[in-house]
């Protein structure tokens, strides 16, 4: 009788752990490959605002997915997980849906927001799919090769679709940088950023080969993206964050100071005069690759909306403000975005979502990376989190990525974040009936 009750958790296990596996990797490819790589840039289809990743199929497999997560994630012993805090998610999302109702376009804001608790569903129970750190590992190389191979593929075979052209309608000063099956070299700039810091995890943990071989593959890659800000970000994170493992003290100023001065640095250059050219005296471009006027014409709108904002998704590329023509004389009313995280939030949700924002993403992540235990502190998974979640609340400073629904670099990020929560609440798994419980390794 005992026997027979084992084979059958077995079975269910086996069962489990092979749904897993699939589950895991076709996220995966879903956010680094996508269903539509290789776009085409010179088609006039690329200056259509409402064009991108609306496709039908997108849409299906994204909803085939969120289902497949959402069940399995339910069926888990550890179904407590799924988008947490509740409590500060559940203000947060209400208060996007609030601010996006009373907007112009509330069906925007209402549709990005039902994504947006999509994403954040699914990177809840993403850690909980494989069976051990290792199974996570292999499957992180084994996605990261491919996704590699893709690109490179693109390089060789598809040349003109996978490096940028003079024939460009958007931006053809970009002609001859690499941008793989990623629709423009930033976003593919840190995709191999990310890739990197999968690479030194998978030679730590699964293979010293392929993590060697991820990471020589995407510091290449990135070198010819042209990405100088991913290129000098790789090497300042990794040790950036060595510092923030090693030195207790100094995560806050890092984590706090160091996103507050790096905005005040950048976007205050656009507003403040004496603050700009103190950092051009520096050497540093002070117009942040024309991000400037961007962030000076988001200033000066923010500054007529502060609390409520224009609504979540309700302001760039919005009807009104690209065909607002001479009324707003600043090339600024074409950007697809601030090309600043806490800027956009701010602008689209108001100060209460930034702040709402910054306690989930900033203050609560530096919370549960005081409560590790020392074993987990200095192991190679949590070094793996507290990586790419350095890299991203930096990076949000010169690019739009929170909320972004199908932006892998989001993705990554907040389930790095689920795996600094599953880290501080970890204890070591001894009994197979644990290991068998799924996210033993976190």
């Amino acid at each position: 009788m005992t026997s027979a009750v084992y084979h059958e958790q077995t079975s269910a296990d086996v069962l489990r752990q092979r749904i897993g596996t699939v589950l895991f990797m076709a996220t995966f490819l879903f956010f680094w490959i996508s269903t539509t790589p290789f776009v085409d840039l010179t088609g006039e289809a690329v200056l259509d605002p409402s064009a991108g990743n609306s496709n039908r199929l997108n849409q299906i497999v994204s909803l085939l997915l969120f289902a497949g997560m959402f069940a399995y994630g339910l069926a888990h012993p550890m179904r407590n997980i799924i988008l947490q805090p509740r409590p500060l998610l559940a203000v947060l999302y209400v208060w996007f849906l609030f601010v996006s109702a009373i907007s112009a376009y509330p069906m925007l804001g209402i549709k990005g927001t039902v994504l947006a608790v999509m994403v954040t569903i699914n990177a809840s129970v993403y850690l909980l799919l494989p069976k051990s750190e290792r199974h996570f590992a292999a499957m992180l190389g084994v996605g990261t090769l491919f996704m590699l191979a893709v690109a490179y593929y693109g390089i060789l075979f598809k040349p003109t679709l996978a490096i940028h052209q003079a024939s460009e309608l958007r931006e053809p000063m970009n002609a001859g940088l690499w941008r793989g099956h990623f629709p423009h070299k930033n976003s593919a700039a840190a995709a191999m950023v990310i890739a990197a810091f999968f690479g030194l995890y998978v030679m730590n943990v699964w293979s010293r080969l392929a993590g060697i071989a991820i990471v020589l593959l995407a510091f290449n890659f990135l070198l010819h993206t042209g990405g100088k800000t991913s290129t000098a970000m790789l090497p300042a994170i990794v040790l950036l964050a060595w510092i923030f493992e090693r030195f207790r003290f100094l995560r806050i100023p890092i984590v706090i100071g160091g996103v507050g001065l790096f905005n005040l640095f950048a976007v205050g250059s656009a507003v403040f005069t004496p603050l700009s050219e103190f950092i051009t005296d520096l050497g540093i471009d002070a117009t942040f690759t024309n991000r400037a006027d961007i962030w000076r014409f988001a200033f000066s709108a923010l500054a007529e909306q502060p609390i409520t904002g224009y609504g979540f998704k309700a302001f760039w590329q919005t009807s009104e403000l690209v065909n607002s023509g001479g009324s707003i004389e600043t090339w600024a009313v074409a950007a697809a975005n601030g090309h600043n995280s806490y800027l956009d939030i701010a602008l689209m949700t108001g100060f209460p979502g930034l702040f709402l924002t910054v306690i989930w993403l900033l203050v609560l992540p530096l919370r549960n990376i005081a409560r590790l235990a020392p074993a987990e502190e200095h192991s190679h998974l949590t070094r793996l989190y507290i990586r790419v979640w350095l890299y991203t609340i930096f990076n949000a400073g010169l690019e739009s990525l929170f909320f972004e629904g199908g932006n892998l670099l989001w993705f990554t990020f907040l389930f790095s974040l689920y795996g600094l929560h599953l880290q501080s609440r970890a204890v070591l798994s001894v009994a197979p009936q644990q290991i068998r419980s799924g996210a033993a390794y976190a």
